[in-house]
């Protein structure tokens, strides 16, 4: 496994299939994850409004 991970290979939404195809250690992940800082003091609140929109379906 080289140093840097692919992102599209450890992306949360296909690593577990990428993990059972054998494209990507399960041990090389975890550590992978544990090496990421910690970011969430940079974390800003995002306020958002739904609007209903009729689309005459259904």
């Amino acid at each position: 496994m080289p140093d840097t991970l692919e992102n599209k290979i450890i992306d949360k939404r296909v690593v577990r299939r990428n993990v059972r195809k054998g494209l990507l250690d399960e041990k090389d992940f975890d550590r992978h994850i544990k090496s990421l800082p910690d970011v969430a003091d940079q974390a800003v609140p995002v306020e958002s409004e739904v609007e209903h929109v009729e689309t005459g379906e259904d």
